[in-house]
């Protein structure tokens, strides 16, 4: 049986909180006579991140410029593959970037450049985390992974006492982990589950998939520059283990500062598998928005420091979400919900510290959610 089966959301009185702030949204665009995808904006951001990630590795094959320079290309890339994922990636996978089903599903793929593969994550994120947001067992985000507690539902040691300070860097080695195993973890674990619902032909065509994937990526990050261009194979090992920590640490972090933070919730389904509240009010319970005045971190986050409004609208591109906050944040009031944000990233993650210091204390009473 699969989780949409096991679990449901069934209020016990139903709100008209989404119905209403749905209209409303719908009203702000139609009013404005904006499209909810992307604009030109997005193309051109689009256009940078993909640049900021291609041209630095070119440079290190045809340049090949002395060690702490090419570290320093290494760092950029790992950064712009961080904002690819964040903002063309995310979006398109979403259904977000385009009204063209075909340009995001081409713009889905440069998971690929990341060496991961999209059929993983659509199933991870998309389905998993986006209606099970902080469900203990369901939520991949928060899934006990042994290291780090991120539930108050998990059996913690002693060890994770000090998981607030050593999580960082278990988050840096996160997209490497993604490239080298997880990708293949979860492949069979979504079949075993029943959550991929594919033919048995059609899983082994997406294993090939994957393991070609990887070879190329491999090779273009390990055999290229060895082989062809001669560039010293432990000077690319170490630009390449630096990308990657650094890309880990940057994606890890902003997803955390969403829903692993004080304040927000982590309910349990009842022995009937039903969470008695609204989806949309478990999305407001689940997730806290931060830095909603700093442009900058909003453009390179992809909009990710609005991710109440993601959470709420997944299909709208996150350009928008700026625009749609404060109709989101009123709605939320009418209706009694909390809107909970941290007005700056220090603030955010603090609370993220704080949030891992609590979960890691041993005593702590598993019932609190």
């Amino acid at each position: 049986m699969t989780a949409e089966k096991k679990i449901r959301f069934i209020a016990v009185d139903k709100s008209l909180f989404f119905p209403t702030l749905k209209k409303r949204v719908e009203q702000y665009f139609s009013e404005r006579r904006k499209t909810r995808y992307a604009n030109h904006t997005m193309v051109l951001k689009t256009i940078v991140l993909l640049s900021s990630y291609v041209l630095p590795f070119l440079v290190i094959l045809l340049v090949a410029p002395g060690f702490w320079i090419s570290m320093c290309l290494w760092l950029v890339m790992g950064a712009a593959i961080s904002g690819i994922g964040m903002n063309v990636m995310h979006d398109a996978n979403h259904g977000a970037f385009s009204k063209n089903p075909t340009v995001n599903k081409w713009l889905g793929f440069t998971i690929c450049l990341a060496g991961a593969g999209v059929s993983n994550w659509k199933w991870q994120h998309n389905v998993l985390h986006h209606t099970y947001t902080n469900v203990a067992n369901l939520d991949e985000d928060i899934k006990n992974r042994g290291v780090i507690k991120l539930s108050p539902h998990e059996t913690v040691t002693s060890f994770h006492r000090f998981q607030w300070i050593y999580a960082f860097f278990f988050y840096g080695i996160l997209t490497l982990y993604w490239v080298l195993v997880k990708d293949f973890v979860q492949y069979a674990h979504f079949i075993k589950s029943g959550l991929n619902r594919q033919t048995k032909p059609k899983n082994l065509q997406m294993l090939a998939s994957m393991i070609i994937i990887k070879l190329v990526y491999f090779g273009t990050f390990f055999a290229l520059p060895t082989l062809v261009f001669h560039i010293r194979f432990d000077f690319i090992l170490t630009g390449f283990l630096l990308m990657h920590f650094s890309a880990g640490v940057i994606l890890t972090v902003i997803f955390q500062l969403a829903h692993s933070v004080e304040g927000t919730q982590y309910p349990l389904p009842n022995p009937e598998g039903i969470i008695e509240k609204d989806w949309a009010v478990h999305q407001m319970e689940t997730t806290v928005n931060f830095s909603p005045r700093n442009k900058w971190l909003s453009w390179y986050i992809g909009g990710l420091n609005f991710q109440i409004e993601h959470h709420l609208f997944p299909k709208i591109c996150h350009i928008h979400y700026p625009g749609i906050a404060p109709i989101v944040k009123k709605t939320a009031r009418e209706f009694g919900l909390n809107y909970m944000e941290h007005q700056t990233f220090m603030m955010a993650l603090r609370s993220h510290v704080a949030a891992l210091k609590k979960f890691g204390i041993p005593c702590f009473n598993e019932g609190i959610v």
